[in-house]
């Protein structure tokens, strides 16, 4: 068994899990929070009760990414995976580290957009840009499934700043279905290490 494979797929098991983990614990936890209407990081602003829950899923998603991007890029013979797969991770670590600030403060809230609005379109595009890959590898079908995911993820986050009043629930879908695929290629890498 290749250990650096398998520390790599069970990398991009736990980086989404961690993340969509935290958010889901850190919603439960607080009295009034919309998951529908408000954004994840609504759960890592400061002085929220859920700071440090949610941002530890950041932070691990942040840090797990680029050893997965790693391994997967090399799977799916396509370097532009990996480059997006690191964004996505490095991203979030940039989320985690400007958080929205206790009072709205501009400069501190518009570099935090601006880092999540990275990481959507480097989540989104994962899927998309992998569909070639596997297209090309022979795996028809797989391509086929992650190219909806793209499309979905896409019209998701886009549909999070024209959308009021779903802007959280479309978040949650357009980076929850991508988290998935992650999962799953984590999945599918290991059952290859283990069978090759």
């Amino acid at each position: 068994m290749d250990i650096s494979r398998t520390v790599g797929a069970l990398c991009g098991i736990a980086a989404p899990v961690a993340f969509v983990g935290a958010w889901l614990v850190g919603g439960l936890q607080t009295s009034g929070y919309d998951p529908i209407g408000q954004a994840i990081s609504q759960l890592a602003r400061e002085g929220a009760p859920t700071r440090t829950l949610m941002t530890t899923g950041l932070v691990a998603f942040g840090l797990l990414m680029p050893v997965w991007a790693r391994v997967l890029a090399h799977e799916l013979g396509s370097r532009t995976v990996g480059r997006t797969v690191t964004v996505a991770g490095l991203a979030t670590l940039a989320v985690a580290l400007l958080p929205l600030s206790r009072e709205g403060v501009a400069l501190q809230d518009s570099l935090h957009a601006v880092a999540a609005g990275v990481g959507y379109v480097a989540m989104a595009l994962t899927p998309l840009v992998a569909a070639g890959a596997l297209r090309r590898g022979g795996h028809g079908r797989a391509a086929t499934a992650s190219q909806g995911v793209g499309l979905v993820s896409v019209v998701a986050l886009v549909g999070t700043v024209s959308l009021l009043g779903f802007s959280g629930g479309l978040q949650r879908l357009g980076l929850g279905v991508v988290d998935v695929w992650h999962v799953a290629a984590g999945v599918w890498v290991l059952r290859r290490t283990r069978s090759g």
